[in-house]
């Protein structure tokens, strides 16, 4: 007998990013629009990725699960 394949949720695979050392990886909100009004700083570290929050692992794990 065959082994069920699980269906990948394609908007949250375009999201996040697995490391090498299989943490999930995400992007910061804010940086798409009303700029002006944001320091560089603010704006330079939005452009950075961050760790997803170990609450969310393994709701995330379960919808993309051959990421």
């Amino acid at each position: 007998m065959a082994v069920k394949k699980f269906k990948t949720k394609r908007a949250a695979a375009k999201r996040f990013k697995l490391t090498g050392t299989g943490k999930l990886m995400r992007h910061h909100a804010n940086k798409s629009h009303i700029l002006t009004k944001k320091t560089r700083k603010r704006k330079r570290h939005l452009v950075k990725g961050v760790e997803i929050d170990k609450t969310n692992f393994a709701t995330m794990k379960k919808i993309t699960p051959y990421l």
